[in-house]
């Protein structure tokens, strides 16, 4: 019973981790069904379709690295320390993906999200609520950033999107060019980019 018990967790970890290696459109349930060792009778007794199953793993694949992100993110850090120690984790989990699959494989959110955003909005939904979650995380670092005085009089939300994007674009073309060590200065460019002041300025 093990391996039925289990079954709808290797089907969700099956398809993240192939459409993340290969693209969605690549991917087919016969695929995941393959590599989940499911039958496919088993795949539409958990899910009603491709869409749904691949909603539900995004949704996993963010459970499953979030309390990363807690530990990561704690208040108990320094704030500037968050930052540093979030591009920090991004780089270690993408060598170790690398190390895997051969390649820079990038975020699979936005991979997913660029290529499906027109198509079933369960998909959309999934990949900007996962999104908007990540963003917190950078705008309560922000937020004691400013409090510390070195953001000047800058919106923290605002300043949380621009960060999240500026990675998201380096990750993007890291996997495009299959380049791991241009994550290496991603801190450094995204504290340039939203002016964070030195604290011997502050002082």
């Amino acid at each position: 019973m093990g391996r039925v018990s289990d079954a709808k967790s290797r089907l969700l970890e099956a398809a993240i981790d192939l459409i993340w290696a290969r693209s969605y459109g690549a991917v087919t349930v016969d695929d995941i069904c393959e590599a989940a060792g499911v039958k496919k009778g088993s795949f539409y007794y958990f899910f009603k379709s491709k869409d749904e199953l691949v909603a539900a793993a995004l949704y996993a694949k963010w459970e499953s690295v979030r309390p990363a992100f807690d530990q990561i993110f704690s208040p108990t850090r320094p704030a500037l320390e968050r930052l540093e120690q979030a591009f920090a984790y991004v780089y270690e989990r993408q060598k170790e993906l690398r190390d895997t699959h051969g390649c820079v494989l990038g975020c699979p959110f936005s991979s997913l999200g660029t290529e499906i955003i027109a198509a079933d909005k369960t998909l959309r939904d999934a990949v900007q609520t996962v999104t908007k979650q990540k963003i917190r995380y950078f705008e309560s670092a922000l937020r004691d950033l400013q409090a510390e005085g070195r953001l000047g009089g800058q919106d923290p939300a605002v300043l949380a999107r621009q960060v999240y994007m500026y990675y998201e674009g380096v990750l993007a073309q890291a996997r495009i060019v299959d380049d791991l060590e241009m994550l290496r200065t991603v801190f450094e460019g995204a504290m340039r980019l939203i002016g964070v002041r030195p604290a011997a300025a502050v002082a």
